[in-house]
């Protein structure tokens, strides 16, 4: 695996996993989003992993008018490379999911690498309580939810989206996603430098179990070689001791509100920059240095902040 001397940081503000009435610290609106992203870029993370919200209720919303509605404001008040999610909602269509990309160009965006079940319903065991009618029902109705991300969508969304000059975050939930991705590499449709986010600990997708994650870095190692830059996600409370294990490894990490709305035992994080500083502890603790957003831009090859349409 190609090993960079940073560490690159990147921070997921608000997700569609989470629904507001589980943290009073979950950004909703494009002021709070915009807030929490810079915060976030201010305590270290270089790359920013963006979703939006509907400002009334906190559903996940994919129109580009929602994400105009933060990204100007952060690309004013931050150098963070801004990533564009385009797996949206499992509930929403292939259309609905590209409409910011396509909008806003931006230097990144995330692609999912494989059709799953996603899910959300164990949270129904903590959560017992809503404010909004939309929260239980999204959380319950994911027993038969699948998420759609078939060849002839990622084919798509590779040769549109890619024609933009975005590169792609590309999500792995489970080993048959590396070896996805690696067909499109066999067939030329995608060029290294590759940034895989391994997943772990989405029901539906690969565990958090420590060899899980090896399994994952082994698997890739051996599929892509130096060609790509590896970093993790742990959902809920694995997610500081997998991004431990990355860190060590020479891989990157990835924290935030979307992955884990904890920041210890019992206890909410109350910003998505608490997760950021927790992390760079654990990176600055193994005596590595935390990549600027600059230097993430150099090590995957983007295209600049000046070259996006926001």
């Amino acid at each position: 695996m190609a090993k960079s001397r940073k560490v690159i940081i990147t921070c997921a503000v608000t997700g569609a996993i989470h629904t507001p009435s589980m943290s009073p610290y979950l950004p909703v609106t494009g002021d709070e989003i915009a807030d929490a992203a810079v915060a976030a870029a201010e305590a270290g993370a270089s790359i920013i992993h963006l979703h939006a919200r509907n400002e009334q209720d906190g559903r996940p919303d994919q129109t580009a008018d929602a994400f105009g509605r933060f990204l100007p404001k952060i690309k004013e008040r931050s150098n963070a490379v801004l990533n564009l999610t385009t797996g949206g909602s499992p509930y929403m269509s292939l259309e609905q999911r590209l409409e910011p990309a396509f909008k806003f160009k931006p230097e990144v965006a995330s692609m999912n690498m494989g059709s799953m079940n996603f899910g959300l319903f164990p949270m129904l065991k903590r959560f017992k309580e809503f404010k909004y009618d939309w929260e239980e029902a999204y959380l319950k109705n994911s027993d038969e939810l699948i998420f759609k991300n078939t060849y002839r969508d990622m084919e798509y969304v590779l040769r549109e989206v890619g024609a933009l000059g975005t590169r792609f975050e590309f999500e792995c939930y489970d080993t048959a996603h590396l070896y996805n991705l690696a067909h499109f590499v066999d067939r030329g449709l995608v060029k290294p430098p590759f940034f895989i986010q391994t997943v772990f600990g989405i029901l539906g997708g690969i565990g958090t179990h420590p060899d899980d994650i090896m399994h994952m870095k082994r698997t890739a190692d051996r599929l892509f070689g130096n060609d790509f830059q590896w970093s993790v996600l742990g959902a809920g409370s694995k997610q500081m001791p997998i991004a431990a294990m990355s860190a060590a490894q020479g891989g990157n990490v990835r924290v935030g509100l979307e992955d884990n709305l904890w920041i210890g035992p019992g206890k909410l994080a109350e910003s998505n920059a608490a997760q950021v500083h927790k992390a760079r502890e654990i990176i600055e603790g193994l005596e590595l240095e935390v990549a600027t957003p600059d230097e993430a831009r150099q090590i995957l090859q983007l295209k600049g902040q000046d070259n996006v349409d926001f």
